[in-house]
């Protein structure tokens, strides 16, 4: 008894000396599993990151970081993740413009990265430290908005398109012109996003919604301020909310919203408009004075491996174009895998992508698009 004292009390001696000659820290990683609140046994690291920061300040949409992936990052790393978030890339942006409060990942979709780049928002990324970088289906890399991934990596994608409870509504809508109708006013759900909104109603009236003649955007103002009176809602946050409960019974909603209220509700339809569909692609992105670059690092990679990244497909069903992430699921989780293969809300139709359009860069014509939204909607 008293020898096998001696023992343990030698070995927590030297313990006690390993952790003083490395200043009370260790950076190895944990013998036993680690499992969130909820029960997830968190991955390790693969491969781990040397990191010394203890905080992480993520900048990023509402309902779109899975918890679990969260708080295994925190345990696996010992570093606080906070969490600031926003409703729509108009909020995100003069935020980081007015210098950030110390933010060290953002999330802004397609469309508005150029004018970061532009603004010197942006930092490049560091290649070298990124090896899961190689998860992602190619076809999600190198986009037209960044060539060469030089400042952004995919997180999620989908569609903006028209959602609509076919047992509430008698006329159901084939295109966005449709949502004009009289009969819909007071029952219209859009999302609170300035570029989609407009896009969608140049599409309306046959133009192109990265128009940058002033001419078209005019004609624009006018047929949205036809359009805004009847629109219940504009929520950016929980479009699902209101359409559930049935509050509003149509309008036009992006790919995991409507799959959320579908859920709920069978008879909600999410609907491709003769026109096309918005497409988008969401991304992480470092801003330039970033403050933790090191935990940027880790998050991003823990973040991107497969057994990490299918939390996403679990929580947030959007379209993912992490293809390490989809084999996991489809191997270990072919339920989850299912759900999303076979809907055609999360994996739309070819011929719906083939037909959709992107929201690009619009330049010097952005403060043109910002002052219909301020006139038109009254913000």
């Amino acid at each position: 008894m008293k020898k096998n004292l001696f023992k343990l009390l030698t070995l927590t001696a030297l313990l006690s000396l390993a952790l003083a000659a490395c200043g009370g820290k260790t950076t190895q990683a944990p013998t036993e599993e680690l499992v969130t609140s909820s029960g997830f046994v968190c991955p390790l690291p693969e491969p781990r990151m040397e990191v010394t920061s203890t905080e992480l300040n993520l900048f990023v949409w509402t309902e779109y970081i899975p918890q679990d992936m969260i708080d295994c990052f925190q345990l696996v790393y010992g570093i606080t993740v906070n969490r600031s978030e926003y409703s729509s890339n108009e909020e995100m942006y003069p935020k980081l413009q007015a210098g950030g409060a110390g933010y060290d990942l953002v999330q802004p979709t397609d469309y508005i990265i150029g004018l970061m780049i532009r603004g010197e928002l942006l930092q490049e990324l560091d290649h070298s430290r990124l090896p899961n970088m190689k998860n992602f289906d190619a076809g999600w890399m190198n986009k037209s908005f960044d060539p060469g991934n030089k400042y952004t990596l995919p997180y999620l994608a989908g569609t903006d398109a028209i959602v609509v409870n076919t047992a509430r509504v008698d006329t159901v809508p084939t295109s966005w012109a449709d949502l004009w109708n009289p009969e819909y006013a007071g029952r219209l759900v859009f999302l609170d996003e300035s570029r989609a909104v407009i896009g969608l109603t140049l599409l309306a009236i046959g133009l192109d919604p990265n128009t940058t003649d002033p001419a078209d955007l005019e004609l624009a103002k006018i047929k949205l301020a036809e359009l805004v009176p009847n629109v219940k809602l504009f929520d950016s946050d929980s479009p699902k909310t209101a359409l559930i409960a049935g509050d509003v019974d149509l309008g036009m909603t992006w790919t995991f919203e409507a799959l959320a209220a579908q859920a709920e509700v069978p008879t909600i339809q999410y609907i491709y408009p003769t026109e096309g569909a918005i497409l988008w692609q969401d991304n992480w992105a470092i801003p330039v004075d970033a403050p933790h670059l090191d935990a940027v690092y880790a998050w991003l990679n823990y973040t991107m491996q497969g057994n990490v990244f299918w939390l996403t497909l679990r929580d947030f069903t959007y379209t993912n174009p992490n293809a390490a992430a989809l084999e996991f699921a489809k191997t270990n989780y072919p339920e989850t895998y299912s759900t999303y293969f076979d809907s055609p809300i999360t994996n739309p139709p070819a011929e719906a992508v083939a037909n959709g359009h992107g929201i690009e860069d619009v330049g010097d014509a952005t403060p043109l698009y910002d002052q219909i939204w301020i006139e038109v909607k009254g913000e």
